[in-house]
């Protein structure tokens, strides 16, 4: 039916050895959506009238992670095999106390039904893959007749429409979550929110809240890292739920900027400007760290008598920053690099100034392209100026690895071993020396040990070592 595909051929038989069992079967959902609109499918979905445990027995490996809300996983016998079929047996709900699973899940034989609890139209759509199985790869128009569709699903992937299926309030009701994942289904495939899914949207986004922060961050995380996060952003705000989410963000409308510097506009401009700058597949520390960048300007905006200044808004926003790092449980590591692109984004305004020295240490910085890229689009989305950008690409690409991070020329135990007690001055010391070996002022051990005399003095004991000074 389809190209050969090793994750695609993996699906047909476990829909064929279903079928072979007197069960129904059907691809559902994302992947058929996926189809349908020409993308290749991230991973494949089945929809089944066998019961779970029909399912566990009928597969040799097999994993029960949602077997009491009707799914099982599928694993391929080739251990080897880098994805999984997640099998779902057909099922209506019942009520969602918790705003994410439902109380009870009753199993039915009926697509139709099942296909009424899901989300969205256009993931609510079912494939029958063996309704042709000549080989060939099927064109768009005739996997649409292999298509079972019980909610208008084909008519708003055609229209570019984004509707929850039935009643809006009640799909958000089951699942608070839907309400993002209507924001980033919208802005990845370029739809429109239909209105009355839109409406529900704007009333309920309070509710929001009380989905975990971990589902927030990962759908806020999507939303910057699948390449239109632009829209997403303004959607958003659109829908009420920025504010909700993150009233850091919110804040940056109407906050004024100085237009010889800011052409564009406000903060909230500037800052939707980065984000249309986002590639799909970026990290999510450059995603959040663009974000970010200037999430203390709003509260540090003042007027002063030469024009609009943001005094601190570096610092500020690192603080800030680090709330919401710790607010969404970002690891660790994510936390530290989104922070260090917060803190060092205005450094580039000094890279021709800086000291030899300084420049090498301002490379050192972990992932330094990250560095570079969230410049570029932040001198992009301002002044279009590049020329610092330019000068940093250049010299950081020419620069060897070896004069970035030379081997020290001397440590504490040279200091020791030449008469100086370990103690606080040491790291002064020893980046004094550093310094001067960065600059090329020294080359030799003793050299640098010579400088460190010079200007932190002669060790205790010791005078006249090294000055031709007799004792």
């Amino acid at each position: 039916m389809f190209a050969a595909m090793p994750q695609f051929e993996a699906v047909l038989r476990i829909v064929k050895t279903l079928r072979a069992a007197g069960h129904q079967a059907y691809l559902a959902g994302g992947c058929v959506r996926d189809l349908l609109l020409g993308r290749s499918p991230a991973d494949y979905d089945v929809a089944t009238s066998a019961t779970p445990d029909l399912v566990l027995d009928m597969f040799p490996r097999t994993f029960a992670v949602g077997a009491h809300f009707g799914v099982v996983i599928v694993a391929p016998e080739n251990t080897d095999a880098g994805f999984v079929t997640e099998v779902a047996t057909f099922r209506s709900d019942g009520a969602y106390s918790d705003g994410r699973h439902p109380d009870a899940v009753r199993y039915t034989s009926s697509p139709e039904e099942d296909v009424k609890r899901r989300d969205f139209t256009v993931n609510g759509l079912l494939l029958d893959p063996l309704r042709d199985e000549s080989g060939k790869t099927l064109s768009i128009a005739e996997l649409r007749a292999a298509v079972l569709d019980y909610v208008g699903g084909l008519a708003d992937l055609d229209a570019g429409i984004l509707r929850a299926i039935g009643r809006a309030e009640l799909r958000f009701e089951e699942d608070h979550l839907r309400m993002l994942r209507a924001v980033r289904f919208a802005a990845r495939f370029g739809f429109e929110l239909e209105s009355r899914t839109l409406r529900a949207i704007r009333e309920l986004a309070s509710r929001i809240h009380a989905v975990s922060r971990e589902r927030i961050r990962d759908e806020l995380t999507k939303m910057l890292t699948e390449g239109r996060a632009r829209r997403a952003f303004e959607l958003l705000d659109q829908t009420g739920l920025l504010k909700e989410v993150l009233p850091e963000i919110a804040c940056m409308k109407g906050v004024e900027q100085p237009p010889q510097f800011h052409p564009e506009g406000d903060v909230w401009t500037h800052t939707l400007m980065l984000l249309d700058q986002l590639e799909s597949g970026c990290s999510i520390t450059l995603a959040w760290g663009a974000l970010l960048h200037d999430v203390g300007k709003p509260p540090t905006f003042r007027v002063a008598p030469d024009r609009i200044r943001f005094d601190g808004h570096v610092d500020v926003g690192m603080a800030m920053a680090t709330d919401i790092c710790r607010r969404f449980r970002f690891s660790n590591e994510e936390t530290r690099q989104v922070l260090a692109l917060v803190q060092n984004h205005m450094r580039f305004a000094d890279v021709e100034r800086m000291k030899a020295s300084t420049l090498k240490r301002f490379f050192r910085l972990e992932k330094f392209d990250e560095h570079l890229a969230l410049h570029r689009m932040d001198a992009t989305a301002s002044n279009g100026d590049l020329h610092y950008w330019e000068f940093a690409c250049e010299r950081w690409r020419t620069t060897p690895e070896e004069d970035v991070r030379p081997r020290p020329l001397i440590t504490g135990r040279e200091l020791i071993a030449a008469g100086y007690l370990p103690g606080e001055q040491f790291r002064e010391m020893l980046q004094a020396a550093e310094d001067a070996q960065l600059e090329g002022a020294v080359h030799t051990p003793e050299e640098a040990l010579h400088l460190v005399q010079e200007r932190f003095g002669t060790p205790p004991g010791r005078e006249g070592h090294h000055t031709g000074q007799t004792h």
